[in-house]
């Protein structure tokens, strides 16, 4: 017996579960012959987190066709990665984390038309932590600004999948696959084999893979609602409720997509987190090319 067999008789047995290496796929073969579009799944590697501050030393994107009526990604898939030399030794955390050292981006840049001709050519732009990458490879090159972005850990309820967290390695882990992650390129193939998985319990009219589900979320834009002045004693209550804490702005903000959402947002802040007081919060409507990026959407504000 191979080991495959082995594993797919364990996998049979109800007492285990059988994670396999993700073998990264390049080519997804014909689609069903319905239009496509076509997705850039993009993760850098940097110096830290500042994107003001801090440099790329690496940068992986995968470019593919998706078929619009299965959400499954079709035909060759087109492969970038490369490193660029910060021009200063990299933190010794980053090399633990990563694995880059000093030596790996010694003299090595981007290859800047290539990743232009990719990202001119791509519908929609991918990344798991958008808000992380967006910022640092705008900052890089300009091509960046011009395209629709979603980011899949936001962008998706893993909760509602029944999946208890949204990090990458544990969505490949629950799919059955593990990998060496913290590396661009394979941190792009984990997620694009994630995106193109079947979603849970999804009603006929909603989109059967996440894929699907980010294409759609680009038509409608969201409201980021920030909780101005919000009570220090509050911050667990809107932790828990999915807020995001700004450093550098001192306001936790969360985002919304329909008019309801936000109606249900603003009478929750008002009674969970204001304590029924009238108070202020602050929208920001962003569209798919501003959203995620370091350039602000319009702007308003709210008495509850």
């Amino acid at each position: 017996m191979n080991f495959d067999e082995m594993a797919d008789k364990l996998s049979a047995h109800p007492d285990f579960k059988v994670k396999r290496r993700l073998v990264p796929i390049l080519d997804f073969g014909p689609g069903s012959g319905a239009p496509t579009k076509r997705v850039l799944i993009l993760d850098t590697e940097t110096t830290g987190l500042d994107w003001r501050a801090e440099n790329i030393i690496e940068l992986a994107m995968l470019s593919v066709d998706v078929d619009m009526q299965t959400g499954q990604p079709v035909g060759v898939v087109e492969v970038y990665e490369d490193f660029e030399d910060p021009g200063r030794p990299i933190p010794a955390e980053i090399m633990k984390l990563t694995g880059i050292t000093t030596q790996d981006v010694k003299g090595q840049k981007l290859n800047e038309a290539k990743i232009i001709g990719m990202v001119e050519r791509a519908d929609l732009i991918v990344a798991h932590n958008a808000g992380f990458d967006r910022p640092f490879v705008e900052n890089r090159l300009e091509v960046f600004e011009h395209k629709a972005w979603a980011c899949s850990f936001a962008g998706i309820n893993w909760k509602a999948q029944g999946l208890g967290s949204a990090k990458l390695e544990f969505l490949c882990s629950e799919l059955g696959w593990f990998y060496d992650a913290h590396r661009a390129q394979v941190d792009c193939h984990a997620l694009l084999r994630v995106l193109s998985s079947p979603l849970k319990a999804q009603p006929e009219d909603m989109p059967s893979t996440g894929l699907q589900q980010l294409f759609k979320s680009t038509e409608q834009a969201r409201t980021v609602v920030k909780a101005f002045g919000s009570p220090f004693e509050t911050k667990d209550k809107l932790k828990a409720r999915g807020y995001r804490w700004d450093a550098e702005a001192k306001v936790w903000f969360t985002a919304v997509k329909t008019a309801d959402a936000l109606e249900a947002e603003a009478e929750w802040l008002k009674s969970q987190v204001y304590g029924g007081r009238s108070a202020r919060i602050g929208l920001e409507t962003q569209d798919a090319r501003i959203q995620f990026s370091s350039r602000s959407g319009k702007s308003g504000d709210r008495v509850l």
